[in-house]
């Protein structure tokens, strides 16, 4: 852990040392058969050493993103946790090791559903605790899984993807025009699950399905 926090911390330097702004992604994975409360856990434990590695490394904190897992049991656990327990645990591992300096933390999907994804940010952002930090999402496999299928590498589904693209992940505001139609906001999954009001959704099996691969690498 302690090397690990290192190396992000002296990536967030060299990036900053550029213009750039690190998006720094202390991820734990959910591999095992943990419980909710050993991930909330160890997960405080590794940001307490990324965070004192990137003030060791004169990180300027406002000038950064998180990139976490969320807290939840690990993918072979017996008891599984409800989306109200995991924004519980997520939110609450958090405030015990996030500064308030840092303006934003981008989940990272760790091998959950796009619908379980979905969820848990929700949950995330409706729990009734102070959190100064904008709650939002970096997904990968849970933002592209269901695009891919729908595409296909055929040029006669691109608009059919590029809808299933919008579907999970469209962030309406009243500062943008993206995506009203008769002054009427279309938040949608992600979007929603951002500001706390997804509220479900009538999707394709394929988004339920577990995108979870086991001893996963980049």
């Amino acid at each position: 852990m302690l090397e690990n926090a290192n190396v992000l911390a002296r990536y967030a330097s060299i990036c900053q040392q550029n213009g750039l702004v690190p998006i720094v992604e202390p991820e734990v994975l959910c591999d095992g058969d943990h419980d909710l409360a050993r991930c909330q856990s160890v997960t405080e434990l590794v940001l307490a050493y990324t965070y004192k590695a990137l003030h060791d490394h004169h990180v300027f904190l406002e000038g950064t993103l998180l990139k976490p897992n969320m807290v939840t049991p690990g993918q072979s656990a017996t008891k599984k946790a409800t989306p109200e327990e995991i924004g519980l645990a997520t939110v609450t591992a958090l405030r015990r090791g996030v500064p308030a300096a840092v303006p934003g933390v981008v989940f990272l999907s760790g091998g959950q559903s796009e619908i379980e994804a979905t969820k848990n940010l929700n949950a995330i952002n409706q729990v009734k605790l102070c959190k100064p930090w904008t709650l939002s999402f970096s997904y990968g496999r849970a933002l592209q899984a269901s695009v891919l299928r729908d595409w296909a590498g055929k040029d006669e589904n691109i608009k059919k993807a590029q809808q299933t693209l919008l579907h999970r992940a469209k962030v309406c505001n009243s500062n943008t025009r993206v995506g009203k139609r008769h002054g009427i906001c279309l938040f949608q999954a992600n979007g929603d699950a951002q500001q706390g009001k997804y509220t479900g959704e009538e999707a394709a099996a394929s988004a339920a399905q577990s995108l979870f691969v086991a001893k996963h690498s980049y």
